[in-house]
């Protein structure tokens, strides 16, 4: 029956607002009003500690966008490193897990905690791809963001067998739309807020002497925070976007629910459909790697997505790659190799 009632009310508000029109020429402009993303700043950046790890060199950063808890930070970067290299903004993951945000995919000296091992062996083929990537060659930029890690909210804990990370997270998916909430009352969005942070980083990183062009990189919520990046930055000159792409029509039968508010960001489906928006920043390059496993998204909706892009760059011959890999929901070592081939071109 709820299937069937959402099916119904689909038509009613397609009928009213004309629901996922094609995308106009002021999309990215509309969509960052329509979302409130925040206008952050990285300020009173500080070098917290700094290691080297065979051939990496890796500090921990800390910085503050003007409310909360400093963000910290991992920069990762080839130890003999000379002259700027390419520079790219690995964004975490969602995964369910708030207790970890850059550790999900970065290492620093300490190693991975159990929680964080288990869910790269579910997700990232075992390994930490933003040290991958630094050993490249690049200067890789791992960041905690809204909620997550450093930036994450104090929560009363249930006593039990479990860590203290798992009885967190559990406790941060019951209080995500209390955060969703507040976010809309303030005029803004959990969306807008998370994109300004990420914005916030995306700048500090080109700010610095040992970076030349910048990219972006993420599995999953760090997909959709790629996207975002790469259709509110117009300095963002790679994107890669894992296990994140689907029109939101084709998720009606069963799949809303599955997915963090960060997706439902207010406004856009009256401005385009998600894949509209990431092909807003065409004809600069865009990398979008399709899971056909995936259980997050229906195979139609997947197709839906890279077609609308497709489209978007028929006039941009060989900006736009797609990658389809027989996988479930990841980013497994070879969609990294592969991500990893392509920004070595597109940032040369």
């Amino acid at each position: 029956m709820s299937a069937e009632l959402f099916r119904e009310l689909a038509g009613v508000a397609g009928a009213q607002f004309g629901l996922y029109p094609e995308p106009g020429p002021g999309l990215r402009e509309a969509a960052r009003d329509a979302m409130g993303v925040l206008d952050l700043h990285a300020d009173d950046v500080r070098v917290e500690r700094s290691w080297t790890d065979g051939d990496l060199y890796g500090e921990e950063l800390s910085w503050s966008v003007g409310f909360g808890p400093r963000t910290r930070a991992f920069l990762l970067k080839p130890k003999d490193a000379t002259g700027p290299l390419p520079g790219v903004v690995a964004l975490h993951c969602h995964a369910g897990m708030k207790w970890a945000g850059k550790e999900k995919i970065a290492d620093a000296p300490e190693g991975p905690s159990p929680e964080v091992a288990r869910l790269r062996a579910e997700l990232y083929g075992g390994r930490a791809f933003a040290n991958a990537l630094a050993r490249r060659g690049f200067v890789v930029l791992a960041h905690d963001v809204f909620v997550w890690g450093s930036r994450r909210f104090p929560l009363d804990l249930p006593p039990g067998p479990e860590s203290e990370a798992d009885r967190y997270d559990a406790a941060a998916r019951a209080h995500e739309h209390v955060v969703a909430k507040h976010c809309a009352v303030l005029g803004t969005s959990f969306t807008g807020v998370v994109a300004g942070e990420d914005l916030a980083a995306a700048a500090y990183l080109r700010s610095r002497p040992d970076v030349s062009r910048t990219g972006c990189a993420g599995l999953s919520g760090g997909g959709l925070r790629a996207g975002l990046l790469g259709a509110f930055d117009e300095h963002m000159d790679a994107v890669v976007v894992a296990a994140m792409a689907s029109s939101y029509r084709d998720l009606l039968d069963g799949h809303v629910a599955r997915h963090t508010w960060m997706f439902y960001p207010p406004g856009l489906p009256r401005l385009a459909d998600w894949p509209g928006l990431m092909a807003a920043r065409a004809p600069a390059p865009l990398m979008v790697q399709y899971a056909t496993r995936d259980e997050l998204f229906p195979a139609a909706g997947m197709r839906r997505a890279h077609e609308t892009i497709a489209a978007r760059y028929r006039d941009a011959p060989g900006a736009y790659e797609a990658v389809f890999a027989d996988v479930p929901h990841s980013f497994d070592v070879p969609m990294q190799e592969r991500a990893f081939d392509w920004l070595t071109g597109a940032l040369a």
